[in-house]
């Protein structure tokens, strides 16, 4: 009997062994649970989903965002706008108050993130020339000089060499190209000639006081607004780097025209391998400040030139983000 009570006593006291084990297992799991719990609460991507957002735009915010531009938005309601301009190839964290306040004061019913992040990046939600930031000549082949960007009167570039009259309109000397930009008009006026195309080139370099006569005159003529549409202004235009051809080819001479022809069709669709973009193409006015000039032809380098062909992007574009971002 005793032996009995025994026994019944020592699995008692296993249960209650067992039991409270159980317990303070369970207890930790809540606990851990719990921290948990309260440590998720804390984190920007719950506080995200309380303001609005759903759990993968939250976890979009948090990838594309910094805590202080994270914060901003905690402090504030809901934005429409943000998750549509984060999945924008294009977007730069550091434009993102002037994306909103664009959308804000500027875009249409319909907004089109994509334009809404294109023209914010290249500066076009300012009015042409509002702004003149200086040119970063060092980086060659890559600098940027439009509306914004502007050259020293100074600047000239170094190793010009004579585009022969065999490739160029005018008398011998007018035409000029940067060594390195010439040997690949080089091999670019063999390729098309290759085709069937015979290149040649109206003009190409001109300096600081060239362009300003030329602006003078027009403004002089047809008014600062209609000489702004038609020329850049001194400092501002791309002749001025030694790095443009402005061309047409022998069968079809007239710039105006040019864009009908078939040696244009096979410049759109083949220069860039050679390094050389189309500066200002049809549609992009709004980026470029310019309307489309099918004659004028700018070297970028064979890498540059590939990515703006591949994505179907102006050079303004391509600066904003892989260089100037």
């Amino acid at each position: 009997m005793k032996k009995k009570k025994a026994k019944l006593k020592l699995k008692k006291q296993a249960y209650y062994i067992l039991a409270g084990f159980v317990a303070i297992i369970v207890m930790i799991i809540l606990g851990i649970n719990f921290y948990n719990d309260y440590k998720y609460k804390q984190t920007n991507e719950y506080k995200l989903t309380e303001k609005g957002y759903s759990l993968e735009e939250s976890k979009l915010i948090n990838s594309k965002l910094s805590d202080e531009n994270i914060n901003t938005l905690l402090n504030e309601e809901k934005n429409e706008h943000i998750t549509n301009l984060l999945n924008q190839k294009y977007f730069l964290e550091k434009n993102l108050d002037s994306y909103l306040t664009y959308i804000e004061e500027e875009a249409e019913e319909e907004i089109d993130y994509t334009d809404v992040v294109a023209i914010v990046n290249v500066h076009a939600d300012n009015k042409w020339y509002a702004i003149e930031l200086e040119t970063d000549t060092s980086l060659k082949e890559r600098m940027n000089v439009n509306k914004f960007y502007a050259l020293s009167s100074d600047y000239t570039p170094e190793n010009l060499v004579n585009i022969p009259l065999d490739y160029s309109y005018g008398s011998e000397g007018d035409n000029k190209l940067i060594d390195y930009a010439y040997e690949k008009f080089l091999d670019l006026w063999q390729a098309a000639n290759d085709a069937g195309y015979y290149l040649m080139v109206t003009s190409s370099y001109r300096n600081y006081a060239d362009q300003e006569e030329i602006y003078e005159y027009r403004k002089s003529t047809l008014g600062e607004r209609k000489a702004d549409e038609t020329a850049a202004r001194p400092g501002h235009s791309e002749h001025q780097t030694g790095l443009v051809v402005d061309m047409t080819s022998k069968t079809e001479p007239d710039a105006e025209s040019f864009s009908e022809s078939e040696a244009y069709k096979w410049l759109k669709e083949n220069a860039y391998q050679y390094g050389w973009i189309e500066r200002y193409p049809e549609d992009k006015t709004y980026l470029t400040g310019y309307s489309p000039e099918s004659w004028h032809w700018r070297y970028v380098g064979i890498e540059a030139a590939t990515v703006m062909h591949e994505e179907n992007i102006t050079y303004d574009e391509y600066y904003a983000f892989y260089i100037e971002s």
